[in-house]
């Protein structure tokens, strides 16, 4: 198959790609662009698209409210899910009511630090991240985003339809280690949450009570990231949530950029 340009909006589908019976281009479903440069690290929302705590996926979330079949003159879908499905990041009103009253929202996430220079580390296989983890991956000060691969990514467990209570994640000394002695302000982790199952809550108190003064800083939660196939090192992150104004959480599309 001819490659596509990245310099175009909107390509045009190559000449030698499949067609339909129609005679119609059929859609160039890609996770990296640019000969190699740009990493789509975020999962595709299906049906069967894990959903935290439940054996069934997310279920059917999206349907068409108007329908060019049905005789309207455009299609419209509608969707409906939890905004903490798949590759999305958390507020700190997701633990903290105060903070939900507050209006400590999505939309209050600092863009600058969702977009910028970023480390992908990989934690040693089949460890939680504890504190001991976490020195010893030796991550620099200055380093203010860093997406951790675990063996979660090994197992596919974000492809898989069932929610996992196994998967890898920070331990509370990790959390707290982290906050106290990096100058990380995103962490990015290859599953729906980045605290362990067992300690969840209490995790996400370390990571997302920074709004309080006496704190060192206030830590962004990326969770669900999609690091298949991509060489640890050195990138600039972008991920943009959605504005949704009084959400606790929301979606994001999430790139990775040589």
């Amino acid at each position: 198959m001819a490659t596509l340009t990245s310099d175009v909006a909107y390509p045009t589908a190559p000449d030698d790609c499949l067609l339909s019976g129609e005679g119609i281009p059929v859609p160039v479903q890609r996770e990296v662009y640019d000969n190699g440069r740009i990493f789509d690290i975020s999962h595709k929302y299906i049906p069967n698209m894990l959903s935290f705590s439940v054996e069934d996926g997310l279920g059917e979330f999206l349907r068409l409210s108007l329908s060019m079949k049905n005789g309207s003159l455009v299609n419209v879908s509608m969707m409906k899910f939890s905004v903490h499905s798949g590759t999305h990041v958390d507020a700190p009103g997701h633990v903290f009511n105060h903070f939900y009253d507050a209006g400590f929202d999505v939309d209050t996430l600092d863009l600058e630090v969702l977009n910028g220079p970023a480390l992908v580390v990989d934690v040693p296989r089949d460890k939680n991240i504890t504190a001991e983890v976490m020195k010893a991956l030796n991550i620099p000060r200055g380093v203010r985003r860093v997406l951790f691969r675990t063996s979660n990514t090994d197992r596919k467990l974000m492809w898989k339809k069932e929610f996992d209570t196994s998967y890898v994640g920070f331990m509370k000394d990790g959390a707290k280690w982290l906050v106290e002695n990096t100058d990380i302000k995103l962490v990015g982790l290859d599953y729906l949450a980045v605290a362990v199952y067992e300690e969840a809550i209490p995790i996400h108190h370390v990571f997302l009570r920074g709004r309080i003064a006496d704190m060192l800083q206030e830590i962004i939660l990326v969770e669900g990231l999609k690091l298949d196939g991509v060489p640890a090192g050195l990138y600039s992150v972008h991920c943009l949530p959605l504005r949704l104004m009084g959400s606790d959480g929301s979606p994001a599309r999430c790139i990775l950029i040589k």
